[in-house]
């Protein structure tokens, strides 16, 4: 059982290993792992009160305090209103300060918050309550399956849209009305009435009736940005709201003085200024919103995977329901062609069924009586019968979207850099604005040129694009994980894979099919392969062990008929007695011939090779003679040679893991192309196994069937399940490869790599962008000879940055 504990007095790494083995060493914890960046403990034991308590007590005796986490809720909630990664911050240290918040988490790309807390102690109304205190709307979803908020999305989009075109219809013969004075190498047209010389009032006023709409239709800027500023938690929207205002305000001023008669106060009207800047700025967020639409392709291909109807079979009569309405244990019906509604196991009729959006294999497998079938794959060229047996939010699909939401909502902990940043940057931005611009004024300078500076600064300076280069990376990666059946369930297991250089594949499952399989037939000269194999099955159908069932299934394969057994008795340990055609069989390993007298040196020579090879001899005798040797195996999947290689050609070290002898591991391992090999190893101490790698300063990756490899799952710095993703175990690894293909573990690494690099390249950009921004705006260049920079330009800068970062991330679609 898994529990979590929350965790203080923690300020370093050290502080996390000391807390680990302190829990460790509790008797009955079999796994125990540490997260700094959230401050959790999290333990594997058998659940006793008595175990959780003493945890508590020993991590005290430690140094920290450890609190049980009982029954907490977590829950998403979209969140509206928020314009820049200094907004998210704001949210997320306004609810960390409530009592019962365990954990609060907003991702900005996804405009998502993440919070767990106690019920006990803090009700969810109060937590949406704080965040519209804190000028914020938290969303609702009424189908709570994603339609509602991407209907509420493509609203947004359009409404933004509708603002912008607006805002783009009054602004462009604004600037035209400011600029045309100006051009004076040429002629163009531009009316008497409004000439700012002869008629300063007019071209005054009318300017200001074209400004006025734009700043309607930006009216959000300063909603929001002045809320911000008042909650002392300033954002983007407060940048745009002061800038633009400052622009705005002291053009005002200018028409008050030629109103008074001052026509030279026509020279200081920059309405386009504050116009440019906000349709500028929200062409930047319109292009950012349509960016960040593509970033979650992959749940919405996901999503429109699964179909709308199923037709139930109720009293012997068919009737077409929405799919909501199946419940468990309901009787369905597929007709060819059609889609399978929910997960189930097939009652009726055989088929053969395309399973490639589940394992991302396009050849259609063949399903019968029996056999598991899951929502969203299509049906073949039979028409089937089915019971359901996973419905609604358990189906297989529904997990597979449940975890990449959940993965494209985490934060990876290259993530808390910007965080940090962002919850200080604005601040900082508004006293470099200040101080820049009265250092120039007190140098002598007019005063419109220290208010070019001070608006400059706040424009240029935005933290969107530090809000935007993680998350977006992770939404488009974890999504093209999902796309080739990759699920990485966090951020962080998407970070840390980058840094594997060590990965330990367990055998049976993994490295090899782990169903055994006839692979050769020895006869003593004379035999007939076929009567041995006939005879073999015909002893083995009453045997439960799987050596028999794969003699078994490989007879049946060969379309052999089975003879009759007349007696039969099985040997523990040993084979099996049976009495075929009033022939005495003897079937089982060398001892059992040895007991039995059984003269077997004429096939010595293929029992040693078949051992070599880790496969197992299994020897047939009739009537007291040798008749010849059934040789059976786990033969390894097709593709693991090819995934070791290519893992080593990464400059990653292969290990393989297992309870079998040395002498079969070793056989398995050369076949795979693996040198080094841990054998004899009990489950229980392949956890241990993997942390003596760690202690040797590996990153570990553990690859397993996911059930008995849990602990060591758990263990390593990422667990990689391979299985069909609905019987594997998904809380012990990080990672869940569905198609079962250990070369995709290869693609898990490579697709890590490529994300991290993205997101290296985003932040690289996005710091940079405002390292070298900032002095400019501020004058840097002007004070060496060089150009000022015009607040426009910078609106415009300010938007882009944001739209590169995010159109840098979603190169990440084209990986192969």
């Amino acid at each position: 059982m898994k529990n979590t504990f929350i965790l203080s007095g923690m300020s370093c790494a050290s502080c996390t290993e000391h807390i680990r083995k302190a829990a460790a060493s509790v008797e009955g914890v079999s796994d125990a792992s540490v997260n700094l960046a959230s401050e959790l403990l999290t333990v594997h034991s058998n659940g006793d009160d008595k175990i959780l308590s003493q945890i508590e007590q020993t991590i005290a005796d430690a140094g920290y305090l450890a609190k049980r986490i009982t029954d907490n809720r977590k829950v998403t909630i979209s969140i509206g209103g928020m314009s820049c990664a200094s907004c998210a911050k704001s949210i997320e240290g306004a609810l960390s300060q409530m009592d019962g918040v365990i954990l609060a988490t907003v991702n900005f790309a996804t405009e998502r918050l993440t919070v767990e807390y106690d019920p006990e102690k803090v009700r969810l109304g109060m937590i949406k309550q704080r965040i519209i205190d804190n000028g914020y709307k938290p969303l609702e979803s009424e189908k709570g399956d994603g339609e509602d908020e991407q209907k509420r999305k493509d609203h947004d989009t359009r409404v933004l849209k509708r603002k912008f075109t607006v805002s783009a219809l009054f602004t462009i013969p604004l600037f035209y009305l400011a600029m045309a004075p100006m051009i004076t190498w040429f002629s163009v047209p531009f009316p008497d009435f409004l000439m700012p010389m002869t008629n300063p009032l007019n071209y005054a006023l009318v300017q200001l009736g074209l400004v006025i709409p734009v700043i309607v239709a930006g009216h959000r800027f300063y909603s929001g940005g002045v809320k911000a500023i008042i909650h002392r938690s300033p954002n983007m929207d407060s940048l745009v709201a002061m800038g633009t205002s400052a622009a705005f305000i002291y053009s005002l001023f200018s028409v008050s003085r030629i109103v008074a008669g001052d026509s030279s106060a026509a020279d200081h009207l920059y309405f386009e200024t504050a116009a440019v800047i906000i349709t500028l700025v929200m062409l930047g967020k319109l292009m950012e919103s349509s960016a960040k639409r593509r970033t979650s392709g992959a749940i919405k291909k996901l999503m429109r995977l699964a179909p709308q109807t199923a037709t139930l079979v109720q009293n012997g009569k068919e009737a077409v329901v929405h799919v909501h309405e199946v419940e468990v244990g309901d009787i369905i019906v597929v007709k060819p062609g059609e889609k399978i509604a929910v997960d189930g196991v097939i009652t009726e009729g055989q088929t053969s069924i395309d399973e490639s959006m589940l394992t991302g294999e396009s050849i259609p497998v063949e399903r019968g009586s029996g056999d598991a079938i899951y929502a969203a794959t299509i049906n073949g060229n039979g028409s089937i019968h089915f019971r359901a047996t996973k419905v609604g939010e358990d189906t297989a699909l529904s997990a597979i979207i449940r975890l990449v939401e959940e993965a494209q909502g985490s934060k990876a902990p290259v993530a808390l850099l910007g965080d940090i940043i962002s919850g200080y940057f604005v601040p900082a931005v508004f006293i470099i604005a200040l101080v820049s611009s009265v250092a120039w004024f007190v140098s002598g300078v007019p005063f419109t040129f220290s208010l070019t500076i001070f608006i400059s600064v706040l424009l240029i300076a935005c933290p969107c694009a530090l809000g935007l280069a993680t998350p977006t990376a992770i939404m488009v990666g974890t999504g093209k994980g999902a796309e080739k059946g990759i699920l990485i369930k966090s951020g962080e297991a998407l970070e840390v894979a980058h840094k594997i250089d060590s990965v330990v594949f367990d055998k049976t499952g993994t490295i090899t099919e782990g169903k055994p399989r006839v692979t050769d037939i020895a006869i003593v000269d004379g035999g007939d392969q076929d009567l041995l194999l006939q005879i073999a099955a015909s002893a083995e159908k009453k045997s439960e062990h799987p050596l028999g069932n794969a003699i078994v299934n490989e007879a049946e394969s060969r379309g052999l008929q089975l003879l009759k057994v007349a007696g039969f008795s099985a040997v523990t340990g040993h084979g099996i007695e049976a009495v075929i055609d009033s022939k005495k069989v003897l079937l089982g390993n060398l001892k059992f011939m040895r007991e039995k007298s059984i003269y077997v040196n004429e096939l010595a020579d293929k029992s040693e090779n078949f051992a070599i090879e880790a496969k197992t001899p299994v020897y047939v005798a009739v009537d007291g003679s040798l008749y010849g040797i059934v040789a059976v195996a786990d033969t390894i999947k097709a593709g693991s040679r090819e995934a070791v290689n290519s893992l080593n050609k990464l400059g990653i070290d292969v290990i393989m893991i297992t309870g079998d002898n040395s002498a079969t591991a070793n056989a398995v391992a050369r076949q795979a192309g693996i040198s080094n090999v841990l054998s004899e190893v009990l489950p229980q101490d392949k956890s241990e196994a993997i942390e003596k790698l760690q202690n040797g300063g590996k990153v570990v990756a553990m690859v397993g069937d996911g059930i008995n490899d849990a602990p060591a799952l758990a263990r390593a710095d990422v667990g990689i399940a391979i299985g069909s993703g609905t019987d594997v175990a998904i809380e012990s690894a990080d990672i869940v490869l569905i198609r079962g293909d250990v070369r995709d573990v290869v693609t898990a690494i490579r697709l890590s790599r490529r994300t991290m690099r993205t997101i290296k390249q985003n932040l690289f950009w996005a710091f940079g962008y405002n390292v070298l921004g900032i002095p400019v705006a501020a004058g840097l260049l002007f004070l060496f000879g060089g150009p000022l920079l015009n607040p426009m330009i910078a609106a415009g800068a300010m938007s882009m940055s944001s739209v590169s970062v995010v159109t840098n991330a979603l190169r990440l679609k084209r990986f192969r």
